[in-house]
């Protein structure tokens, strides 16, 4: 859609900016100190100094003529008027990030930052071909990978593009499936030695699993299939799993492992392998609708496409 001359005049009357008394990054400052709750936390978020973060805030108090935060302690305390006006911070934040991703979308230069957001495994084993290849066909593109097995929030622009074993729901994201892996329970074979036997789930009973975390998620799933599990089978817990490869290979237990990621670690063999897979997890490779339209990030988004699907 084309705007001309008359339509921004037209814009600009109806904002009336002579009423926009205040420095609009003054109130990014007091944004993100109101959501960190400390002028320390907010100034590493922001990467600035926290004198610096201090007095842009205590700046934006006296442009508006207002009290934003009761300050006493360790941590700040929003003031009724720091609550109201939070809320239009937060709106104007909001606004800022469509507006970034609507120009970022409009991109077409092969070069600059691009941000992959991945798994622990997805980083480790399949991300270092896709990102040789970018650097090969695209060596002005650079590359950022966020390594989390929490979702990254694409919409803040947290990452550009994500692998993801679940598909989005938010309407501005789309994704495109790239297929399923299977999921099993590995060990070395030295920690399966120490069972009599391993023919079926009921000889297994004593089993160590490395796990993600102190819950019942694990052996809920595993017990609906027939095991006789409790958290004493869980002692040893990170949700790094990089770590939980090698606690493995000190046969210490046994983790999940996709499949995909079972052809780099050869040592570590299947349990149970007759019985099929722990579970099926589907890949999904997803990016905001804005940026799917930059030419670097569709460059980045299809080669990843392309290389996983082909692996």
């Amino acid at each position: 859609m084309e705007i001309d001359e008359k339509d921004i005049i037209g814009m600009q009357k109806s904002i009336g900016w002579a009423s926009v008394a205040f420095d609009w990054n003054r109130t990014r400052g007091f944004l993100i100190t109101a959501e960190e709750g400390s002028f320390s936390a907010a100034a590493k978020a922001l990467n600035m100094a926290q004198p610096t973060l201090s007095r842009q805030v205590a700046a934006l108090e006296k442009d508006l003529g207002v009290t934003l935060f009761e300050r006493g302690g360790q941590r700040l305390v929003l003031t009724q008027s720091g609550q109201e006006l939070l809320l239009h911070a937060k709106q104007m934040a909001s606004a800022a990030e469509k507006f970034s991703l609507t120009a970022a979308g409009h991109s077409q230069q092969l070069e600059g930052l691009v941000t992959i957001s991945a798994g622990h495994l997805d980083a480790v084993y399949r991300l270092p071909k896709v990102i040789k290849k970018v650097k090969e066909d695209y060596p002005g593109i650079d590359i950022e990978v966020v390594v989390t097995n929490n979702p990254s929030d694409l919409n803040r622009r947290e990452a550009d593009i994500a692998i993801r074993n679940f598909r989005p729901s938010q309407p501005e994201l789309i994704a495109k499936k790239l297929g399923e892996e299977n999921i099993w329970l590995v060990g070395t074979q030295t920690y399966l030695s120490s069972f009599k036997s391993i023919d079926h789930i009921s000889d297994l009973n004593d089993i160590q699993i490395i796990g993600f975390e102190k819950d019942k998620r694990m052996i809920d799933i595993l017990n609906q299939q027939g095991w006789l599990l409790s958290q004493k089978n869980v002692q040893i817990v990170t949700e790094f799993q990089p770590m939980q490869i090698q606690l493995c290979k000190q046969d210490l237990g046994v983790i999940f492992l996709s499949e995909y990621a079972e052809k780099f670690e050869p040592s570590l063999v299947r349990i149970l392998n007759d019985q099929g897979p722990i579970m099926t997890l589907p890949v999904w490779l997803v990016c905001h609708q804005e940026l799917r339209t930059n030419l670097r990030v569709r460059k980045v988004y299809d080669l990843i496409s392309k290389i996983l699907v082909d692996s």
